[in-house]
């Protein structure tokens, strides 16, 4: 009986909607057509509020398809796939695809809507099929284009990934474009140099270099490239690169630095270029290195008071822990405030996110590449003020 109700309630919805529309035509009010983005918009809203999903269906399959239609088809199916309601999506958008009378014009768009729709429902083979039929034409070429990047970055198909994004880059010379192939391009390398191939991943990080010169993860490859193959120097040049390649990431640059030179035990040499870099880009991990070469070159005390001297012009947190450590080490003694300040302190840095990306505020411990949320590359970056860098 409410199936009835809301079949006879939409019916005169619609009647009245077309009356109205007939007479506005005749009143010369100005013709106005089904498909105008503003009239569809107002009467889907009319029927989003007051009728349920399930009788919207049922309306929305028993129309007709023309091309007056067709937006409409379109936006019910599309209202479907935002609430999550894949299948009802699915079936909306088959049934307009499989009807002969769909205008010609239209079949891109809705083969677009059911890629969508198979994409959204997990169906990646078969939203990959469409994407591939929709590369090459002129309104729905790009979109795919995007699309099968990002599906192909989810299976972690790399050099898939990279086939589609290499060829967009010829139509398509866009700065994040090239980005994007250039980290593509990093995926395979690391690929190849988990497999002991230094000279084939030598090659395709020269490749991303060559798409993007300021790709700081092809400076951090080309690092561990030259750190297995033993040219030192070379370790350290690619990875000071990475402050004119992007300052954000000269944490991470100058985390992977120190831990290499200690390892050949040469800190001490490092304080001048360092004591250079801070200049220009302070960071707390910067200072902390700064620190500790200073340390080997001069001593502590020299050490402290540089500390102490910075920690006042631009505090933080983890600089003020190692004050206390290393002042109440030089002292003898460790006392019982200073153990509760450090133990506060690293109770404080203990659950705080260290990276956040500066694209869409996704936070976490971890570096992500690609961010996990918004899906672009380079953004997830370390967090900068007192609690962190």
């Amino acid at each position: 009986m409410e199936t009835v109700l809301h079949w006879l309630l939409l019916v005169i919805a619609v009647a009245a909607g077309w009356f109205m529309g007939r007479w506005g035509r005749d009143g010369s009010v100005g013709r106005q057509r089904i498909d105008d983005e503003e009239a569809v918009r107002d009467r889907l809203q009319f029927l989003f509020t007051n009728y349920s999903d399930e009788a919207i269906e049922n309306f929305v399959q028993a129309l007709a398809v023309n091309r007056e239609t067709v937006g409409l088809h379109l936006s019910v199916g599309a209202h479907f796939r935002l609430k999550g309601e894949t299948e009802r999506a699915i079936l909306i958008h088959q049934n307009l695809l499989a009807r002969p009378e769909l205008p010609a014009r239209y079949s891109q768009q809705v083969t677009y809507e059911l890629a969508m729709d198979y994409m959204n429902a997990g169906l990646l083979d078969r939203a990959e099929s469409l994407f591939h039929q929709l590369l090459g034409t002129r309104d729905y070429s790009r979109q795919a284009s995007d699309q099968l990047i990002e599906l192909y970055q989810q299976e972690r198909e790399w050099d898939k990934a990279r086939q589609v994004a290499s060829t967009l880059t010829v139509g398509y010379p866009e700065a994040e474009l090239h980005k994007q192939l250039a980290y593509l391009t990093c995926e395979l390398a690391e690929d190849t140099l988990r497999h002991d191939d230094r000279w084939g991943a030598q090659k395709l990080v020269k490749e991303a270099l060559e798409q993007d010169r300021t790709c700081v993860r092809a400076s951090f490859l080309q690092a561990d490239i030259q750190k297995r193959q033993g040219n030192v120097s070379d370790v350290e040049q690619s990875l000071l690169k990475v402050f004119d390649q992007n300052p954000a990431f000269g944490s991470e640059a100058i985390d992977r630095l120190m831990k290499f030179t200690r390892d050949k035990g040469d800190v001490a040499k490092l304080a001048k270029r360092l004591r250079k870099l801070y200049e220009s880009w302070p960071s707390t991990s910067l200072l902390l290195a700064l620190v500790e070469a200073v340390e080997r070159a001069s001593g502590r005390p020299a050490a402290i008071d540089l500390l102490r001297e910075e920690l006042e012009i631009r505090p933080s947190l983890k600089g003020l822990l190692r004050l206390v450590e290393m002042a109440g080490y030089e002292k003898g003694m460790t006392t019982d405030e200073g153990r509760l300040v450090s133990r506060m302190g690293q109770l404080l840095l203990a659950n705080r996110p260290v990276y956040r990306c500066i694209s869409c505020g996704f936070e976490g411990r971890q570096l992500h590449w690609l961010c996990p949320s918004c899906k672009k590359w380079e953004k997830v970056q370390p967090i900068q003020g007192v609690e962190a860098e």
